[in-house]
């Protein structure tokens, strides 16, 4: 399960800002996740909510996770055009192409931290 390690990852980095910007408490986190990310929303929110609960002092304690889905986009190299990856992966349908790659859609980021 990499939602736990990502979980970690996203805590360490809100930390930073807390110390940096004197941040007390933060109230809820909003992360954007890829819909091709291979992360589960629904297991990042479990694992939010226990390595909340693991970690030492008030400033992440009953912190809410919020996510936004980023849709997926691929790029076609032969026509230049764009579109949904999850309705037709690889393959261009304006053009039929092979030759694309994913835009976005398989990231997993920070969007806006609430706190005091």
């Amino acid at each position: 399960m990499h939602e736990l390690g990502i979980v970690f990852h996203i805590l360490d980095a809100i930390e930073d800002v807390a110390k940096e910007q004197q941040l007390t408490k933060v109230s809820s986190v909003t992360i954007e996740v890829g819909e091709v990310s291979t992360v589960i929303p629904q297991y990042l929110v479990d694992c939010w909510q226990w390595a909340c609960k693991k970690r030492e002092g008030e400033l992440m304690r009953d912190a809410e996770l919020k996510y936004e889905t980023i849709k997926a986009v691929t790029y076609c190299e032969d026509c230049g055009k764009t579109y949904e990856t999850v309705k037709y992966a690889k393959i261009c349908p304006h053009c039929g192409s092979e030759h694309t790659y994913l835009l976005e859609g398989n990231e997993v980021q920070i969007k806006e931290i609430e706190a005091l």
